[in-house]
């Protein structure tokens, strides 16, 4: 909650003391309601019109790069800030390809408006993409810029070896940190700033949310991604985004941050998102610091104050759980599961200790028995890592590629695939919040209240306590009795006080628009993951509504669908194999009805069958790959319930007591 004038926090307070799901914490909101009334002195806005105490679905997208993104601008994307977010909130805009005279070839409108994004371009060569596409700025006619504009291929190599290996500057940059790349780097920077504000919609309406962001954009030392998202809560930000540049660590950004933003009394505030983890060869979560030193306790509390959230899903692939046949049980976790386990060129198959989400938040169990604090208590999200400035484009059946390190457009669009075949629309971040402005926002995902999509506007809801009753799915008060008795996605659960948890799970179809019906849903899964009494890590999946053998299919040759399925679902489960003395952490998912993948959908359109070697037109070889997957199930995962053995304590003193 933030302070607000009198008039805003007398209408909260009589919205949340008012409403019976805060019966069990009346007395401590109204306290500070109260208190924060008597000491109210400023405002961030109106208070929303659509204020719900029991916290609203609001989805969005917290990866997007525009025109000032190295990788970005050398395909062809000219999009500017400003016009990415008039694309979140349901404009039509012109993408490359590109006519002689300025024009468009292509243009791409959203089905849906977005509710909030952050845009997030290359903060490490931000300077350089301006100086070369500026001819009246110094270094315009730098033999690196000349390579820039005219062999653009060659400078997005060029560029990243600097910027993201050698963490240095290009040689006609001058000075990192004085020099003309480096001054360079402020009017894009405030176009981004002005273009959030431009969009934050403050009036009670509250249609649109914007953050302001970057990416910070490292490798690791073994060459793996360390990519992260920076999310501001507000308008007050460095002025100068922390880059890899000149903070070429994790560890050093959240010292930057903590020095130039949480910690400088400003009113700054930053978190940050680790994303592709699946190609991050095992650099992004690690028991050491980036000195080789093992991790303290020290940096396990930074971590975890900086970093509530991990991106689980988006344009280059899933990173929730590994897969390979004889190896894992979980064939869902080939969703998505990129052939190579790095970026850039093509490399061996992933590994299991890439740095898949769901061994993370088994390892940082482990590491809190050792140092009391778990750096990997992560809520997740998803986003597209788009690089065509189009937040939430993140359909299968209108995917233009989102040109993130694929093949420059040029003056025409290669024929065949838009987007290389491994790669995906996408997903979109969602946040349970109690109105749509920053703060809301911002302090859900900091509680890690959030979930992600693979795509679709799935609805879901998680709980988890140690009394919910069994009828609570048949209950108007489904929502409150999962506050009131327990904790959403997120939390912690409250002290042991049964036998073993309880769960309450619902989920909604995505109704999808005229046109372009959402799928029904097959199950909602709950897998659950721990240390044993030995301290190896064990999990487990549990299907626990709904069915995977529902009947419902889909024809490949034309992609309709049939079978059954479900507009809701929803569940009361209690963990069968329960130890009340190993720690836990528990997450949903659900999965969708199978569907056609979006190459699939393309090869369908151009007539491609793969035993007719004359319908296989250029550039439509990969629908016939032996690896290319033409089916999908979408889906929904939600943030972690965590169970700490420590808490189980109660229940044995009210036992002997």
């Amino acid at each position: 909650m933030h302070i607000q004038p009198l008039s805003a926090l007398y209408s909260m307070l009589k919205k949340s003391c008012g409403h019976p799901c805060m019966i069990f914490l009346l007395w401590r909101r109204c306290f500070i309601v109260l208190l924060l009334t008597s000491l109210s002195v400023s405002a961030y806005g109106e208070d929303c019109s659509h204020y719900d105490p029991l916290r609203q679905a609001f989805f969005g997208d917290t990866h997007v790069h525009t025109r000032y993104s190295l990788d970005a601008s050398t395909q062809g994307t000219r999009t500017t800030p400003d016009q990415a977010y008039r694309f979140a909130r349901g404009e039509r805009i012109g993408l490359q390809p590109w006519t002689s005279d300025g024009k468009a070839r292509r243009s791409l409108q959203l089905s849906r408006p977005l509710d909030f994004t952050m845009l997030s371009d290359h903060a490490e060569l931000i300077g350089e993409v301006n100086i070369c596409n500026s001819p009246e700025l110094e270094g315009y006619d730098a033999w690196e810029c000349l390579v820039y504009r005219h062999w653009s291929r060659g400078a997005f190599y060029l560029f990243n070896a600097y910027a993201s290996y050698t963490n240095d500057r290009l040689p006609f940059c001058g000075d990192k940190t004085t020099g003309i790349c480096a001054q360079a780097l402020q009017p894009p920077w405030r176009e981004i700033q002005q273009a959030a504000e431009d969009h934050y919609d403050r009036s009670s309406d509250c249609s649109f949310t914007t953050f302001v962001g970057y990416e910070w954009t490292g490798m690791g030392p073994s060459g793996g991604n360390w990519h992260r998202n920076v999310m501001f809560r507000n308008s007050e930000v460095p002025a100068v985004p922390p880059s890899f540049i000149n903070e070429p660590a994790p560890e050093l950004l959240w010292a930057a941050l903590e020095r130039d933003c949480n910690g400088s009394g400003s009113g700054c505030e930053a978190l940050t998102i680790p994303h592709n983890s699946n190609v991050s060869l095992g650099d992004m979560f690690t028991r050491e610091d980036a000195g080789g030193a093992p991790i303290d306790a020290a940096y396990a509390s930074l971590r975890q104050k900086y970093e509530p959230l991990v991106e689980i899903m988006q344009h280059k692939g899933s990173s929730e759980c590994y897969f390979k046949f004889g190896e894992t049980s979980d064939e869902l976790c080939g969703f998505e599961q990129l052939r190579s386990g790095r970026l850039g060129p093509a490399g061996a198959p992933p590994m299991r200790s890439a740095g898949f989400v769901r061994d993370v938040l088994t390892n940082g169990l482990a590491i809190e028995r050792e140092l009391g604090v778990n750096p990997y208590k992560y809520g997740v999200i998803a986003s597209t890592d788009t690089h065509l400035g189009t937040p939430g484009a993140a359909v299968e059946d209108d995917f233009l590629g989102h040109g993130g390190a694929g093949v420059p457009a040029g003056d025409r669009m290669p024929p065949g695939l838009p987007d290389k075949l491994d790669y995906s629309p996408g997903g979109l971040a969602v946040v349970w919040a109690e109105q749509n402005d920053r703060d809301s926002l911002f302090d859900a995902m900091q509680r890690r209240e959030t979930y992600g999509t693979s795509g679709p506007r799935i609805i879901t809801r998680f709980f988890g306590g140690w009394s919910y009753p069994e009828d609570i799915c048949q209950s108007s008060e489904f929502v409150t009795r999962g506050y009131a008795d327990g904790v959403p996605m997120g939390g912690d659960l409250p002290p042991r006080s049964a036998a073993s948890p309880v769960f309450a799970v619902s989920a909604q179809a995505d109704a999808g628009v005229a046109g372009a019906e959402g799928m029904p849903l097959q199950r909602i899964q709950i897998i659950k993951g721990w240390l044993d009494s030995g301290g190896q890590p064990r999990e487990q999946v549990y299907d626990v509504v709904g069915s995977a053998n529902n009947g419902a299919s889909v024809d490949t040759t034309s992609c309709a669908t049939s079978g059954t399925g479900h507009a809701t679902l929803c569940a009361v489960w209690s963990d069968p194999d329960f130890d009340a003395d190993a720690d836990a952490w528990y997450y949903s998912r659900v999965i969708e009805n199978p569907s056609c993948r979006w190459s699939q959908r393309i090869c369908v359109a151009n007539g491609v069958d793969c035993g007719d070697p004359r319908t296989i037109g250029h550039g439509l070889e990969e629908c016939c790959a032996a690896d290319h997957r033409p089916v999908i199930q979408e889906r929904a995962w939600s943030s972690p319930i965590w169970y700490r053995a420590s808490n189980g304590q109660k229940l044995l003193v009210n036992e002997g007591s």
